[in-house]
């Protein structure tokens, strides 16, 4: 494994968001002198916060999964996960709805969601299930330490007895045929390929090894916490800071000063130069090496992004019975709305979407019986041609029309605050393209082939986040913190 050259007693990260703090802690715990360099006044990048009217919104993911990699950043800096986070376990994990009428709740242990789906579906699907999670529970085992949690340098990276066996597998056809194989029914081939999105591909181009996304939520479980997704990058900065991590916040990198090829600072916009010995980059990485790095290499220049998306934050004074924690609504259409995100580059003509109500499992996130909503609808991302300052309102019109449709009678008028991200919102909080989940995991964008976390040109320069390996999503992020840290001084326990 390369690291990167010279000495490492002091480095510099760039961004509080869950990578870099990851990156953070480990280096604390490997004994380097750590400065976080932060433009926002509290932590966690894309996993934001909102406070309005009494209500508290996560501006960013919802979806908490694999949190023994929280356990394993704390533990760096001899701190345990239970004595920051109060973690409750989701039940069930999604309600997916469909156009029929029927709806699924999605359970973690295997034994209910076979119950489940045999009480809705039927016993062959139920059979099939269990088949499908065994599929994927070997995914996870072949795939996580060789593929995932590992720094590849080149592709003979690769090359170990499991890449044999994911091919054996099946891991590398793609992931819709190969969900087809188990399950029959359109209902539960939506609920278990739909994890594709996040990886910014379609069910249909995706390949199989993604179905890995679908263990860690839908077989190891979905997690919330109390007081919000944004109480864990809350608790990652504070263990950094007990244990001697510097945090600047309100701070904003403006260059990067370099001698050769050796980063020897940050220079803020207040004029302040801050040595390093080492430099790790959190923002999104075409972003870091566009604006702070002064380059465009061609392994950036090439990259297709994500699907994006537009969120409406509301605080809301109805509640609605039927509801659980995270809320799928499927369309009709399938393969459509994929075709038409990605191909197409339009807006769905037959939405599906997401509806979380945090404050159904933490009151204390709206004020007293009202509720705080986060609803999804993905879009194209600014590679279509959609004007969206001209578009956003009537979007958001449009949006809460399907919802009254979906059965959320009244929703539109019950809304007391709230708060709407287009795609042109997420570009300006520096996300490229406007894609809040990066650049998207085809073939040529994945693993070895994923933008390298060491910065070309750069002996000391590092990169961490979803822009780089090993990708998009939360654990994926958790674990670039490790892979980069991993960089400066190598492996860490």
């Amino acid at each position: 494994m390369r690291t990167i050259k010279g000495k490492s007693d002091h480095v510099v990260v760039v961004g509080a968001g869950l990578a870099g703090l990851s990156t953070a802690l480990r280096l604390a715990g490997a004994g380097r002198q750590v400065t976080i360099i932060e433009r926002e006044s509290f932590p966690g990048g894309r996993n934001g916060l909102l406070n309005k009217s009494g209500y508290a919104f996560d501006t960013g993911p919802t979806v908490l999964t694999m949190p023994d990699l929280i356990s394993d950043a704390l533990a760096c800096v001899g701190e345990k996960l239970e004595d920051s986070l109060e973690l409750m376990p989701l039940q069930p994990l999604y309600r997916a709805f469909y156009h029929d009428g029927s709806q699924l709740d999605v359970h973690a242990n295997t034994a209910a969601m076979e119950a489940e789906i045999e009480k809705v579906i039927g016993s062959d699907e139920a059979a099939g299930y269990r088949r499908y999670v065994d599929f994927v529970t070997k995914l996870y085992r072949y795939e996580m330490n060789d593929f995932i949690d590992k720094n590849i340098d080149t592709p003979f990276n690769l090359l170990t007895p499991n890449l044999a066996r994911l091919i054996a597998l099946g891991g590398f056809r793609r992931l819709a045929p190969k969900v087809s194989q188990f399950l029959k029914d359109p209902r539960t081939q939506k609920v278990y390929s739909f994890q594709a999105m996040y990886a910014g591909v379609s069910p249909q181009q995706a390949l199989a090894i993604y179905a890995v996304i679908a263990y860690m939520d839908s077989v190891n479980g979905v997690f919330f916490p109390k007081g919000g997704m944004h109480a864990v990058p809350r608790a990652l900065a504070a263990a950094a800071q007990k244990h001697g991590v510097t945090i600047k916040y309100n701070t904003t990198v403006e260059k990067i000063e370099r001698n050769n090829s050796r980063a020897t600072a940050v220079i803020t916009t207040s004029g302040e130069r801050i040595a390093c010995d080492a430099l790790v980059l959190n923002p999104d990485l075409p972003v870091a090496w566009r604006d702070l790095l002064g380059k465009n290499p061609w392994s950036v220049k090439r990259l297709n992004y994500s699907p994006s998306c537009v969120t409406i934050l509301a605080g809301s004074n109805k509640s609605y019975d039927h509801l659980a924690h995270h809320n799928i609504h499927f369309g009709e259409s399938w393969d459509g709305v994929f075709d038409e995100l990605i191909k197409k580059k339009t807006l769905m003509s037959d939405p599906s979407l997401l509806v979380t109500v945090p404050s159904k499992d933490d009151p204390s996130l709206a004020p007293a019986g009202k509720h705080s909503y986060y609803i999804l609808f993905p879009t194209p991302n600014l590679d279509a041609d959609i004007d969206w300052k001209k578009m956003k309102s009537k979007y958001r019109d449009q949006m809460l029309a399907t919802m009254e449709e979906r059965g959320y009678h009244g929703f539109a008028d019950s809304i007391e605050v709230e708060h709407v991200t287009t795609p042109l919102e997420w570009e300006q909080m520096g996300l490229e393209r406007g894609a809040p989940f990066a650049s998207a995991h085809t073939f040529f964008q994945t693993g070895p082939f994923r933008p390298r976390n060491m910065a070309k040109g750069f002996e000391n320069v590092v990169f961490t986040g979803s822009g780089t390996q090993p990708g998009v999503g939360v654990p994926m992020v958790l674990i670039s913190g490790r892979l980069a840290a991993e960089r400066i001084v190598g492996p860490v326990k």
